[in-house]
């Protein structure tokens, strides 16, 4: 059976994630970013997250050739963040406030919660490449108050109120 690749891309869009921004520092030391929902933990020992990059994607080397990168996980009310950083060509980060932790990494302001990660392997993916990486530094908003922004079936969603 072929699998057609729309029709797999809308059948995965059952599958409701949440969004991120990846960030790292390209050759020149200038910050890079991506909008992500391809994220996910792997091992809380040692702590391991990975995340799958698109080889076409500008930002792709930056990724790709860096030993480190940090997750922000967006919030309800970041949506503007999301499309800003999926944009291609777009100067992704005006306006968007960052401070840099121990690898200068871009640590976005007010998202859920941020990890500053090692590399810790790469592999090859079909037309994406998964990169692993072991936590170093983390902080996160763990109150009750406190949602993700969620993607399904190609829309922005939130967790409902209870």
């Amino acid at each position: 059976m072929t699998i057609d690749a729309r029709e797999f891309r809308n059948a995965l869009g059952c599958f409701a994630t949440g969004i991120t921004v990846i960030t790292a520092l390209d050759e020149n030391n200038a910050p890079v970013g991506l909008t992500a929902n391809s994220f996910t933990s792997l091992s809380l020992e040692p702590p391991l997250v990975l995340f799958c990059v698109d080889r076409t994607i500008k930002s792709f080397e930056a990724l790709h050739s860096n030993r480190h990168f940090a997750v922000n996980i967006l919030r309800e009310d970041q949506e503007r963040l999301s499309r800003q950083f999926a944009k291609t060509g777009a100067d992704k980060w005006n306006g968007v406030p960052f401070e840099s932790w121990e690898t200068g990494c871009p640590i976005i302001g007010g998202c859920i919660a941020n990890l500053e990660c090692d590399v810790e392997s790469v592999f090859e993916g079909g037309d994406h490449v998964i990169i692993i990486g072991k936590v170093r530094r983390m902080k996160f908003d763990g109150g009750a108050e406190c949602r993700p922004l969620l993607y399904f079936k190609g829309k922005y969603g939130a967790v409902a109120r209870s």
